[in-house]
């Protein structure tokens, strides 16, 4: 249950007279209803309020509920006066207010507590004021909303104001001390959400006759159990208070519990904690000289180029420990890496013979083929960009985004595809899975040696070298396929626990 499914539950207990007992000695809500009805008359005679027209005698249909038989079923009206804001000409257009004057108060100022007087409080000039017909407030009244977000409210706490056209007030013209208290909590109640559903005659815009507002249904106590009723929601919203503390963070918690646990697992993984080690698998060391003598042949094939000689590797740069038959290294050292080629954006098209794939294609472990180009024709030296399955790709551009890093592997080659500049294709050599090598870009391994480094202004991005150059923990090639079949047992769980 959400807090504030449990706060409308306690609102409605209460309306519905369930949240305290009822006494005998304190009288019913009929002698209640009598007493002001005689007060009301003694002030139209005087002059001070005017004779109202009658409201429809409530039917049996229109009871939600059971109330206590100390209760009574009235309507709005019966018990306050419903006033609507000034809408003629003299009317304040919103050009004319300032931040200083006399309160306007519309829907932006009502917190369901009290009028704020913060900086969306427009004000009114005495001269405007003046000139006002209706909608004049009086401390203490309380404002409702009718039109857009219906039943927003507040109280009125300055001694003199107004209200826009979208509001209307609920002043309480008696002596008898009726409790606006126990009408805040009416106001905040499932009954009075119902009550506006039901006479909402807005299109496009919600909207609310003021008419319509005399007519809500209201349960009526007596006046000592109002205030036994308020006394207790006073006691319970502190303990609502703590109950939405601690529900926020339970939430909080399994929002981040799944991606945490991803984290976690792929961190294990490449510590060398997720599987075991097996002596007959060989060693990291021995997996790397056997790749170092492959780009040698490739090299001497003129298959590959030869690079510049790597920094060696010093203690401050190992994040952590891994096994002893595991080697660290550097990406580079152990894969194959090739920036996209840089196609003239003027010769893409929406269909075409070859597909591109380009930063934007690029998710969490995905290839996602949205707002896909494609060109006609490619030069002989584009060749070298067509993607093969098992191609390990990486966005340089904005290279981390909220769910993780823009890395995925290409498995999609009934489509004839070119990489695009910005995007870096890794090929692992023998002894080196793109599924593995994928899974260390994943992890905390590219972003935490870089300290989330981009460069770029407009667009951030990360360099091939950058890339290259970050240390990784080599396994045996046995011992790569057990962690990234373990992983792909375990990550599916985290995902179904989002």
């Amino acid at each position: 249950m959400t807090p504030q499914e449990l706060k409308n539950s306690i609102l409605q207990l209460a309306i519905q007279g369930k949240l305290v007992e009822q006494r005998p000695e304190e009288g019913t809500a009929e002698e209640l209803y009598k007493q002001i009805q005689t007060e009301k008359q003694a002030l139209i005679k005087a002059g001070k309020i005017k004779k109202e027209k009658p409201l429809p005698e409530i039917t049996e249909e229109e009871i939600p509920f059971e109330i206590p038989e100390s209760w009574k079923w009235v309507r709005v009206a019966n018990i306050w006066a419903i006033l609507n804001g000034d809408r003629g000409k003299n009317y304040p257009a919103k050009s004319t207010l300032s931040h200083c004057g006399i309160p306007f108060i519309s829907a932006l100022n009502l917190d369901g507590k009290t009028v704020i007087n913060d900086d969306n409080l427009l004000c009114l000039s005495e001269a405007q004021y003046d000139r006002l017909g209706n909608g004049k407030l009086q401390q203490g009244d309380v404002v409702v909303c009718i039109r857009g977000s219906l039943g927003k409210h507040g109280r009125f706490p300055f001694e003199k104001g107004a209200i826009a056209s979208s509001l209307v007030i609920m002043r309480s013209q008696l002596v008898l001390p009726i409790l606006d208290d126990f009408l805040m909590l009416y106001l905040d109640a499932p009954l009075f959400f119902s009550e506006i559903k039901k006479y909402d005659n807005g299109t496009a815009q919600p909207n609310l006759a003021a008419k319509s507002f005399e007519q809500f249904l209201f349960p009526l106590p007596p006046l000592a159990e109002q205030k036994r009723i308020v006394a207790k929601i006073e006691e319970l919203l502190p303990l609502i208070d703590r109950y939405e503390k601690a529900w926020t963070r339970l939430e909080d918690f399994n929002k981040r519990f799944p991606g945490d646990m991803q984290k976690s697992i792929l961190q294990m993984a490449i510590q060398g904690k997720l599987v075991e080690q097996r002596l007959e698998e060989g060693t990291g060391e021995e997996l790397y000289r056997q790749i170092q003598a492959e780009k040698q042949a490739l090299i001497k094939a003129g298959k590959i180029k030869k690079e510049k000689p790597l920094p060696e590797i010093i203690e401050d740069e190992i994040p952590f420990e891994v096994p002893e038959s595991w080697k660290w290294v550097r990406l580079s050292a152990v894969t194959d890496m090739l920036s996209g080629f840089a196609f003239k954006s003027e010769n893409f098209k929406t269909v075409g013979k070859y597909r591109l794939l380009r930063g934007i294609n690029l998710g969490v472990n995905d290839v996602r083929w949205k707002e896909t180009v494609y060109v006609d024709t490619v030069s002989d030296r584009v060749r070298d960009y067509r993607l093969t399955s098992g191609d390990v790709l990486l966005g340089l551009d904005r290279p981390w985004i909220s769910e993780g890093t823009r890395v995925a592997i290409f498995d999609e080659e009934e489509k004839e595809t070119y990489l695009v500049q910005r995007v870096l294709r890794i090929k692992g050599f023998s002894g080196v899975t793109s599924s593995f090598v994928a899974r260390l870009l994943q992890s905390s391994l590219l972003k935490d040696p870089l300290g989330g480094e981009t460069t770029g202004i407009s667009v951030p991005h990360i360099s091939p070298n950058q890339v290259g150059s970050i240390v990784v923990p080599l396994p045996p090639l046995a011992e790569q396929k057990r962690i990234v079949a373990r992983l792909e047992e375990l990550l599916p769980l985290c995902e179904r626990l989002k």
